[in-house]
């Protein structure tokens, strides 16, 4: 397991699920209003002694390629000790929204080119892969399972080669759509609630150590 120790400098980069307002601030500081300030938060109340730094690259549409595009600007350049990254919703819906597909194997090489590069540049760098995932809201984004599916197992092929933890949220957000109505957690099967959000981060904070 990750261990987070105190002086750390976390870094969160992915697409508007991590944005969430924060690449439209000046502030450079600010979370925005999603899981990575719900982190903060929680690890802040229930870790005072640990001084960490947060920091939050994610621009919302973005996809894997404009990670890659963007990689030694908004993460390399942090030298962070852990980077998260959730990524690869956007890559799914392109093929629907505006039929411009990304195959599995297109999407295993934009992604590998991150993870290598941050293992050769930031050798010491903890890696934290969060699955993309969907829920049918509305129904016909049970459409996008069969190309969300094979994305999900190159996420789940690469964390284990190259990253040191992975969040399964696909299964964790249709999980909890059996506890609750799948609106409690995403308005549109993609963007979570505020509840969706301390969803990823309470599953962030039990999967490293301290």
């Amino acid at each position: 397991m990750l261990k987070i120790k105190s002086g750390d400098k976390i870094l969160f980069t992915g697409d508007s699920i991590t944005d969430c307002g924060c690449s439209a601030s000046e502030n450079i500081n600010f979370l925005g209003h999603g899981y990575p300030v719900f982190i903060a938060a929680l690890l802040g109340a229930r870790k005072p002694e640990l001084e960490l730094t947060f920091v939050n690259t994610g621009i919302s549409g973005h996809r894997v390629c404009d990670l890659k595009g963007r990689w030694e600007r908004d993460v390399i350049n942090h030298k962070p000790n852990v980077v998260s990254i959730l990524i690869g919703i956007n890559d799914v819906a392109s093929r629907y929204s505006c039929d411009t597909p990304k195959s599995a194997l297109e999407f295993e090489e934009e992604y590998r080119f991150i993870l290598e590069k941050t293992r050769k540049e930031l050798p010491g760098t903890g890696i934290i892969l969060m699955e993309p995932f969907v829920l049918p809201l509305p129904e016909d984004r049970r459409l996008w399972r069969d190309d969300l599916d094979k994305k999900l197992q190159v996420v789940r092929d690469l964390a284990a080669e190259l990253a040191d933890v992975l969040i399964p949220l696909d299964g964790i957000f249709n999980t909890a759509a059996c506890r609750r109505e799948k609106s409690f957690w995403t308005p549109d099967g993609v963007h979570p609630t505020p509840a969706g959000h301390a969803l990823i981060a309470e599953n962030w904070i039990a999967s490293v150590s301290f």
